[in-house]
């Protein structure tokens, strides 16, 4: 992407980067006196960092839109991709199931989406991207019974038959703030261009949080990697998005050498684990991320630190159970929601040790007296794993993966699901006898062409659920992805 050209009017993109005076009128205070400020200082960190992500694209400076993008640039691409994944479980011993749980009998069903992915540059630095998809199928037992679900190409919504929805419109502004040039490279939803090192990239529109927030380089594409919801994604980050993953939303990136600051804020569904977002802004997230950058015996690397806060309509475990104990019948966490505040951290590593050879570790951590809200029924998380390119054995474009992943809930989360409470993924009726839900995938990805991978998928389940009186489950998959 083409950089502000040296003659043009000298403008301040935000009005934090500087204490000067600024060139074009700054809304940042304007902005924050429309977010209220409530007294939890955390939620008030992360408001005004969300702030900043939503006023950002106001103060892109006149004169940069105005110049035609650079020569180099890509003016504008069409990308697609198809995914078939089947998964398949034999009988596992149960010693009882619930609403929830994961069928003990053997079991298999498949998943199917085909996307379509456009994109123009509008000006210098822009992009406009819209993503069309097809879906179809259903994720194991209905995407129920794992909290650490395994796999992230099924949603929450399932469907016999093909239908056509569009995840992602949205626009990303990418504005140069100087330092060493660097190419971006053509992918499925980014143009390629040329950059500098320090720049601030903004994103609004509809989108998904993990596009922006989480990445690791080793898992976080379960088209193409592992396929596991707690590997790939960071499984106590309880990230605000719709039943397929998506949220309406604004992003904003700052890039300065060997670090790069995140923000953003965005909607919240109507009621947690739905369909449909509320656009209302009563009931959002706010998200801030920290990446670090830096070369360990020669090798890349990154760490990241992420927190968010979820404000919104949600219940409280305690209260479910309670007002169970006064009713009678089964603990009803939607009996007992209301404007309330839920937040967490989560720490993501990946290294390099060689060109072939890469590590990654996540950690997160949540507040686990209140229910997850959008993702997975999943307060403290601790994965690790590896990823290996096949070089060595002469196939330099195959990849193999071997990770694992532990991942509990609370005390009083327990006890809600020992009262037979529900929740977005588990729920066996009762749990007398809990335990950490532990997983071990691995997978090979054979490249059959440049485009065109078939991978066979393993995981070990076990306490599904959190629970010892059922498992463990093996659930084997095979995945087919074309890609261009």
């Amino acid at each position: 992407m083409s950089r502000i050209h040296p003659r043009a009017p000298e403008a301040k993109v935000f009005c934090f980067f500087s204490s000067e005076k600024k060139t074009l009128p700054c809304l940042f205070d304007f902005v924050l006196w429309l977010v209220p400020q409530p007294g939890d200082c955390c939620l008030k960190v992360l408001k005004r960092g969300a702030a900043c992500a939503a006023g950002g694209l106001l103060f892109v400076p006149i004169a940069a839109l105005a110049q035609a993008p650079a020569p180099s640039d890509e003016i504008w691409a069409i990308h697609g991709q198809g995914t078939l994944t089947e998964q398949y479980h034999p009988a596992f011993q149960a010693d009882y199931s619930g609403p929830e749980s994961l069928d003990p009998g053997s079991r298999g069903d498949e998943t199917f989406d085909a996307s379509l992915y456009a994109g123009v540059r509008p000006w210098s630095g822009g992009e406009l991207w819209i993503n069309p998809e097809i879906d179809q199928g259903f994720g194991l037992n209905n995407t129920l019974g794992v909290a650490a679900f395994p796999s992230a190409e099924a949603y929450k919504v399932g469907a016999a038959d093909p239908y056509v929805r569009v995840p992602r419109l949205f626009l990303r502004q990418t504005i140069d703030l100087g330092g060493a040039e660097q190419k971006t490279d053509a992918d499925l939803t980014t143009l390629a261009a040329t950059t500098t090192a320090n720049r601030v990239v903004v994103t609004i529109g509809k989108f998904g949080v993990a596009d922006v927030f989480d990445a690791n380089g080793y898992a976080h594409d379960p088209r193409n990697d592992f396929l596991n919801w707690a590997i790939v994604d960071t499984g106590s980050f309880d990230y605000a998005a719709d039943a397929w993953g998506y949220s309406y939303g604004a992003a904003v990136e700052w890039y300065q050498g060997w670090w790069t600051l995140r923000g953003g804020a965005f909607a919240l569904s109507r009621v947690p684990n739905s369909k449909d977002l509320d656009t209302s802004g009563g009931q959002d997230q706010y998200v801030a991320e920290f990446e670090e950058r830096h070369t360990l015996w020669g090798q890349a690397g990154k760490v990241k630190l992420l927190g968010f806060v979820t404000r919104g309509r949600m219940g409280d475990y305690l209260d479910a159970v309670a007002l169970a104990a006064e009713e009678g019948g089964a603990a009803n966490i939607a009996a007992v929601r209301r404007y309330r505040s839920r937040a967490g951290i989560a720490l993501n590593v990946e290294q390099a040790i060689n060109d072939e050879l890469g590590v990654f570790l996540r950690a997160g951590d949540s507040e686990g007296g209140r229910e997850a809200y959008e993702f997975t029924d999943i307060d403290k998380t601790l994965a690790v794993g590896v990823s290996w390119q096949g070089k060595r054995w002469g196939r330099p474009d195959d990849v193999v993966g071997l990770a694992t992943v532990i991942d509990d809930v609370s005390r009083r989360a327990k006890d809600f699901f020992n009262d037979g409470g529900l929740g977005i993924l588990v729920g066996d009726g009762k749990l007398p006898n809990s335990a950490p839900e532990q997983v071990i995938e691995t997978y090979y990805s054979f490249a059959i062409r440049s485009y065109l991978h078939l991978t066979a998928d393993y995981q070990f389940v076990d306490n599904p659920a959190y629970n010892r009186d059922r498992g463990p489950v093996s659930i084997l998959g095979a995945r087919v992805h074309f890609q261009y």
